[in-house]
């Protein structure tokens, strides 16, 4: 579904992706992990059109999006969420969705906005509440619902669980799979608790200073003597 053929990439003269190759198979989880300062959200940002790409294409269904800007990316079916400022906080939940029907009419809205809020009836509950009474978890999904309203093929997430209780880490882990199991969406996960997102993803991506140093099934990383250990700190 996106193919990404050895992209160099960046910010300005700041260079942090190298000769990045892999594939996103489509209605798979594919899991990026890695040490911080690795890339992983670099390699989100840069499918997305939010950085430079020097050198390498990114092609998806087909289609080159190379250097494509983020409103060109979305239309074709690309959502990003990212870790932070994924919700209007000084907006309702029913304003936050309705901010993201922005390229829909009147009646499509009216048609995702039922959709939407029959798979996350919580936020049904909280249709009138401002989005900053909502705890981490629940804004999260509410960033899901926002996205969902576009009915977007591919997902990519930049550590959705940061700052989360595990209880509610975990929770966002399964909507995260359920969108995957459920709906068929093309997930990309970029996720620092390694172990969570590996035991449910379907492939393996682990990036070490900008490069892939691992590419495979979840399990072998999470079985692996060596990489486990050395940069996503598992058995230790």
């Amino acid at each position: 579904m996106l193919n990404i053929e050895k992209v160099n990439a960046g910010y300005g003269k700041f260079h942090v992706l190298f000769d990045v190759t892999t594939l996103v198979e489509p209605k798979k989880l594919t899991v990026i992990v890695g040490p911080n300062g690795s890339g992983k959200s670099t390699f989100l940002k840069t499918i997305f059109g939010l950085t430079n790409v020097y050198s390498g294409r990114i092609v998806f269904e087909g289609e080159d999006i190379t250097g494509s800007p983020p409103h060109r990316v979305a239309k074709k079916g690309i959502a990003y969420l990212p870790q932070i400022g994924n919700v209007f906080l000084n907006l309702s939940v029913k304003e936050n969705l309705l901010m993201a029907s922005y390229t829909l009419n009147r009646e499509e809205t009216k048609d995702r906005l039922e959709e939407v809020l029959s798979y996350y009836p919580l936020l049904k509950e909280y249709y009138d509440r401002k989005a900053d009474t909502l705890s981490g978890g629940e804004r999260q999904l509410l960033a899901m619902a926002m996205a969902m309203m576009r009915r977007p093929r591919v997902m990519l997430f930049d550590e959705p669980t940061a700052n989360l209780s595990p209880k509610m880490a975990l929770q966002v882990l399964k909507e995260i799979t359920r969108l995957r199991d459920e709906q068929g969406i093309t997930i990309v996960l970029v996720e620092q608790n390694a172990k969570r997102a590996l035991e449910c993803g379907d492939k393996a991506v682990l990036f070490v200073g900008g490069r892939i140093a691992f590419e495979g099934n979840c399990h072998e990383l999470l079985s692996h003597p060596e990489l486990g250990s050395l940069y996503l700190g598992l058995g230790q």
